[in-house]
């Protein structure tokens, strides 16, 4: 049997909001979560995206908050958004279907004017939807106020977590009452995900519509191996290929890469808007509204905008970089085949994305086919230990330096024994006419005697040649200097002064 709207317990106020909005069924996650938010319990959710997560709380909200009356600067129900363009969703969703209601509702986001905000706050809001640091700089200012905060919302707490938000929703829940209900949904449930559930939440009750980190089933998904040099060639190509491109997500890693593609495409003539985290937020604001009203048919954006766009028409999604998180491929493709509707992802891959595809192979647990695109010739395949996540590069040797020192010195050493025993061995009759050479090369007059006793002075010659090297003699320039008689008392290098 079929359930509806009206059996899961919402007010007739609300069903007529959500009649004229089109739907009828709920989503299997909002059949389950509803009934327990109307309940009162805590509520930890885990579904994948597109499944109608957000729908699942502010039905229920809307429904409990109809009852009773907010106070200046102390609001009633707080939501929490990873995202200023999820915010701005859940504000829309609230407005939608709490027309018939009576509710006040402030959206706290930054890159907005603070007086906006406060003149909401001073009235006193039912609702508040605010992002982690805007919310904490009102309450540092003292303009709201959590004492009374009755209902707490944390959603996409994954995304929270890989943004760093983390110790700011720690402060937030610090500043509210023990005695709350707390709601957490998630597309995926990692570790740290399930230490905060058990720190914010009180005995919830757990649900999960579909395997964490899973796809939809209505998306065809693709990649198409590639160089760096014909990644953008191939896109061009993969787009004018396709003959239904209603709307499509270009992502990209780097916000510098959105930037560049961005221009690259505007000059080819493809109607392409640009959004990434250091935007105007209403620069973003309207670049996400062209979008939605068919202005621009393809957005090139970062993992910014993989959470808080409900574009049902959104039909491609390609994949410039491979995601290095491999948890956000879920959530880009997860752009398109909402609500049942069919989709289709491409990933460009390179050599250099191996490792990170093959990550993204192990979660989605499905096996993606590759795409051959015509004109142009695919790269040498990879390998089937390139494509592994487990292909890790050679780790350097970490010897210490007077390990590899002592080890050179022991190789020389054996060199120079082996070279010793193949030189031939000197007679005493060569040792005693062997002659040094100079500087310049040149014999010296010196000779070792037959009995190999030196000359006098001979011994100290290396001596004094070395004496007059530092001293800079011009004697040295010449080469070796014959003994020569000098007065006692006055040595080879007189002043030039006393010689005038």
């Amino acid at each position: 049997m079929t359930q509806t709207f009206a059996d899961l317990g919402l007010g007739e106020d609300l069903l007529r909001a959500v009649d004229d909005a089109g739907y009828t069924n709920p989503t299997p996650i909002q059949a389950k979560a509803i009934p327990y938010v109307l309940m009162g319990r805590d509520i930890l959710g885990c579904a994948q995206t597109g499944t109608g997560k957000t729908a699942s709380f502010t039905l229920p909200l809307i429904d409990i908050l109809a009852q009773g009356r907010a106070r200046a600067r102390m609001p009633r129900t707080v939501i929490l958004e990873p995202t200023r363009e999820l915010a701005a969703q859940v504000a829309e969703n609230f407005e939608v279907y709490g027309k018939y209601h009576k509710l006040t509702m402030a959206l706290l986001i930054g890159g907005v004017s603070f007086a906006e905000q406060d003149r909401l706050l001073s009235r006193g809001v039912d609702v508040l939807i605010a992002t982690p640091g805007r919310l904490l700089d009102h309450c540092e200012r003292g303009k709201v106020i959590l004492t009374d905060t009755k209902i707490l919302v944390i959603d996409e707490a994954d995304r929270m977590l890989d943004m760093g938000f983390i110790p700011d929703v720690e402060k937030i829940v610090s500043l509210m009452p023990q005695m709350r209900q707390t709601l957490m949904f998630s597309a995926t449930m990692p570790k740290e995900i399930r230490k905060l559930a058990d720190a914010f939440l009180m005995n919830p009750k757990e649900m999960a519509v579909n395997p964490p980190s899973s796809t939809a089933e209505t998306v065809e998904q693709l990649y198409v191996q590639t160089t760096h040099r014909q990644k953008r060639q191939i896109l061009r190509a993969l787009i004018d290929g396709e003959e239904e491109v209603k709307n499509a997500l270009i992502f990209c890693n780097r916000k510098r890469d959105v930037a560049d593609l961005h221009k690259t495409m505007k000059a080819k003539g493809y109607p392409v808007g640009a959004l990434h985290g250091d935007m105007d937020q209403y620069k973003r604001m309207e670049c996400l509204e062209q979008f939605r009203s068919g202005e621009m048919t393809m957005l090139i954006c970062s993992d910014v905008a993989a959470r808080g766009l409900d574009i049902a028409t959104v039909s491609h999604v390609y994949n410039f970089d491979v995601p290095v998180n491999s948890e956000d491929y879920v959530h880009r493709i997860g752009r398109t085949g909402r609500a049942g509707r069919s989709g289709k992802a491409v990933t460009l891959v390179t050599k250099d994305d191996f490792k990170a595809w093959a990550a993204v192979r192990k979660i989605v647990k499905k096996d993606i086919p590759e795409h051959i695109v015509e004109g142009f010739a695919p790269p040498a395949p990879a390998s089937s230990e390139e494509m592994s996540e487990d292909t890790a590069p050679k780790k350097r040797s970490r010897r210490s330096k007077t390990g590899r020192a002592a080890k050179a010195e022991a190789e020389a050493a054996v060199s120079d024994t082996e070279l010793d025993a193949a030189a031939p061995t000197e007679t005493d009759e060569e040792t005693t006419t062997r002659k040094t050479r100079g500087r310049n090369g040149r014999k010296s007059t010196k000779e070792t005697d037959a009995a190999g006793i030196e000359p006098d002075g001979a011994a100290n010659g290396g001596k004094e040649r070395n004496r007059r090297r530092r001293r800079g003699s011009p004697q040295d320039e010449v080469g070796e200097i014959e003994e020569m008689d000098v007065p006692y008392g006055q040595s080879s290098h007189v002043p030039a002064f006393l010689l005038r």
